[in-house]
């Protein structure tokens, strides 16, 4: 049996890790190759490091985040924001990152996963979704630009784009559920992790450890991620794995 993943997520503005509630309201939570390096101690099975101020600066704050991660970890990570072209790619994964994430720029240009894929291999190329449900069309849709911009695109449709043209896994966000701490969106994760075939890593909502044993009892997702929980010390990796051993879900 496939092992299931607990990944934390490092989001960083202007090289400092912040952390907020539906995407809104930041606080800092710390600096981010010390976090790193601390889930690495704690047997985080991967990290994810988001640029959420991508600017030009941005990118180049995050390139000296990505070497500096690069020389304490010991495990796999992968670097989102900002990255709109397969030279950008190049650079963050010759810094140090073992995957890449595209978000907005995948939607403005599909043809980037393709391109991406191509060159670096799809286990290198993560989508990032971050859908948000509209009760009136009884459906999820796709939003960008950190969830200011609604696409019309549905989120199944897009992911099962994503697939076709290269992707190697699906990070998945709930835009509802982020930082509310009441758990993962299961409708939403179980629809798409079992309409694709590649590995769907849930995001947004969790806030203790049997919110992990929900997601993957009742949905096919490979990984679970969460932010704040991890880093204000409310849960650790450690509690949920030994939380979902004993609730019999296989990890590391």
């Amino acid at each position: 049996m496939i092992t299931k993943r607990i990944i934390p997520c490092l989001d960083v503005k202007d090289g400092r890790v912040v952390k907020g509630v539906s995407f809104v309201n930041l606080r800092d939570a710390g600096d981010p190759v010390e976090l790193a390096a601390e889930y690495d101690r704690q047997r985080a099975d991967e990290l994810v490091f988001l640029d959420i101020s991508a600017s030009h600066e941005g990118r180049k704050t995050m390139r000296d985040v990505v070497r500096r991660a690069a020389g304490e970890l010991s495990i796999p990570f992968t670097v989102g924001g900002g990255i709109g072209s397969v030279e950008d790619m190049f650079e963050i994964l010759r810094a140090g990152a073992d995957k890449v994430s595209i978000n907005t720029s995948a939607i403005l240009n599909p043809e980037l996963i393709e391109e991406g894929a191509r060159r670096f291999g799809s286990q290198c190329i993560v989508v990032a979704i971050d859908a948000k449900y509209d009760p009136d069309a009884g459906d999820w849709f796709v939003y960008t630009h950190g969830g200011r911009n609604h696409t019309g695109k549905r989120a199944l449709d897009w992911a099962k784009e994503a697939v076709d043209r290269g992707a190697g896994e699906i990070l998945l966000t709930s835009m509802d559920q982020d930082g509310q701490k009441n758990g993962f969106d299961l409708p939403l994760t179980r629809e798409i992790s079992r309409e694709i075939n590649i590995p769907v890593i849930a995001s947004g909502g969790a806030g203790n450890e049997q919110h992990f044993a929900e997601v993957f009892e009742q949905t096919a997702a490979s990984a679970a991620l969460a932010a704040s929980i991890f880093h204000f010390g409310e849960v650790s990796i450690a509690s949920v794995k030994e939380h979902l051993r004993a609730k019999g879900v296989e990890v590391r």
